[in-house]
């Protein structure tokens, strides 16, 4: 079944109707994710002793749990693309990712430390189920492409960051203030909230989502049970390692096996490429704009080892060096993630009118160069916190302020490349793999967040000022490359709807 064209069903602002079901799920699922993440690196991190205990452990430890977390959910995208392209289709894949994020909620609000990553888990896993195809969905709604669905997906990125300015707002008081593991519970309830709107309005998706295959019964039969005999396969050698590491037989620890993770994407996102470009049977048009895909996954991938600062290393510097006393009252650490999201919320609209107003003038930045320009302000961003870094002790912390220029530099580049990277995979990919290329986006997520959490755990031993002009540096410098290539990279991706 193939989405009936917007034009013939219920509007919502101008958009297909459907677009409110999928702003709102995906608000929720957001609000659940942010929310805990708020939490998780001060709660790994805070005294055992104390009124509301946590895990007391060394910050490079936790920041190597921080980052194979934070990526894990990213990683599992295109296994989930790859599942609601040829078994679900994306909307079942959406429903059902969403359950198994709330067990996890739920199963973290349970004070245990075997809960605790089996909460973990059940969220790296119904995220991977969720995340990609949700957003492909949106795609769906708009099968007329344009520069109508960049607009749609703008404001679909802003109903993101309600949830991302919710969550740390709500879990970040309860837990921080109160008990971590009540601020866990309340995520998962924020995502129950998700999972029932999601179902009221299913019925305004008309058609998006629904599985799209030629294969015969038999044939997905065959495939099913294909895939999950590799997964119970892949579950058992990851026991079988944790286990053996456990009992000391195998030396490795959590940072080196982070580090070997990080390498191993890298190795299978180019062996990906190469077959799908030389091998898959796709025409001369198609494999450059797969050439594109790669190089913007490239790109993501360096503006989000970035970016995803904000969860760690910058969390632990707006708890350890920002002053938050307001009138007598410390704010919690956590409420400073949400300036991010604030942005989002007052840029969002204001992005998606720009992109629609220049593309009417002939005048809009191509992909490429908004990607650029991502990386470029991120790089601006860090320029500025590590200044104020460089002004802050124990004894003189400084103003939220330099937080909020970083993150307001941080969301002009977030706009300029995060769903606008979003809409340009459903654009640029082959027909017959739009999921997995969404897939594909989010693995280029999971690098971001896997480095962010090793470069965080540097901590340990550098010095804020340090780690975060050397973050700068490099991300300004990925930004002038991209700039640089840009022109090249437009030739590649041709004329695009």
């Amino acid at each position: 079944m193939t989405a009936i064209p917007e034009q013939s069903g219920k509007q919502w602002f101008g958009h297909p109707r459907g677009l409110a079901t999928l702003f709102f799920t995906e608000m929720w699922e957001r609000f659940s994710y942010y929310g805990m993440r708020a939490l998780l690196m001060l709660f790994m991190t805070a005294a055992i002793a104390g009124k509301n205990p946590g895990l007391e452990m060394p910050i490079e430890r936790a920041a190597a749990i921080y980052g194979l977390y934070t990526s894990l959910v990213y990683l599992l995208s295109l296994p989930g693309g790859w599942v609601a392209d040829k078994l679900w289709g994306q909307k079942k894949a959406v429903f059902v990712g969403g359950s198994i994020i709330a067990a996890g909620h739920f199963s973290m609000a349970i004070p245990f430390m075997s809960t605790f990553y089996l909460g973990l888990v059940l969220i790296v896993i119904g995220t991977g189920l969720l995340k990609p195809n949700v957003s492909t969905i949106v795609g769906d709604l708009y099968p007329e492409g344009g520069a109508r669905r960049d607009a749609g997906f703008s404001i679909f990125y802003m109903g993101i960051n309600i949830g991302a300015f919710l969550g740390p707002t709500l879990c970040g008081l309860i837990g921080e203030g109160y008990n971590w593991h009540w601020g866990f519970s309340l995520a998962g309830f924020g995502m129950v909230l998700g999972l029932i709107q999601y179902k009221l309005g299913e019925k305004y998706l008309r058609g998006a989502g629904e599985l799209k295959t030629d294969e015969t019964p038999e044939a997905r039969s065959r495939l099913a049970r294909n895939f999950y005999l590799i997964l119970a396969g892949v579950v058992g050698i990851i026991v079988l390692a944790v286990l053996l590491a456990r009992a000391g037989i195998i030396g490795i620890t959590l940072t080196s096996f982070a580090e070997g993770l990080g390498y191993s994407i890298i190795a299978l996102a180019i062996f990906y490429f190469v077959y799908l470009i030389g091998f898959a049977g796709y025409d001369t048009d198609q494999k450059k704009k797969l050439v594109v895909i790669f190089w913007l996954f490239i790109l993501a991938a360096l503006f989000w080892s970035g970016f995803e600062q904000a969860g760690s290393s910058m969390n632990i510097f707006a708890f350890d060096l920002t002053d938050r006393n307001i009138g007598g009252w410390e704010m919690p650490a956590s409420w400073l993630q949400n300036i991010n999201p604030m942005f989002i919320i007052i840029l969002a609209p204001v992005f998606g009118w720009l992109w629609t107003y220049l593309a009417r003038i002939n005048a809009n930045p191509s992909i490429p160069m908004k990607f650029a320009l991502g990386l470029l302000g991120l790089g601006a961003g860090f320029f500025v916190l590590a200044w104020g870094a460089a002004n802050a002790t124990v004894d003189n912390k400084v103003t939220p302020a330099w937080l909020i220029v970083t993150y307001f530099l941080h969301t002009v580049g977030e706009l300029s490349l995060s769903p606008v990277g979003l809409s340009s995979i459903t654009k640029l990919a082959p027909r017959d793999r739009v999921g997995q290329m969404m897939g594909i986006w989010f693995v280029g997520a999971a690098l971001g967040n896997l480095f962010a959490g090793l470069v965080a755990g540097r901590l340990e031993s550098l010095e804020p000022s340090a780690l975060f002009w050397n973050v700068a540096l490099f991300s300004a410098g990925s930004g002038v490359v991209a700039l640089l290539a840009a022109p090249f990279i437009k030739k590649l991706v041709g004329p695009l709807k």
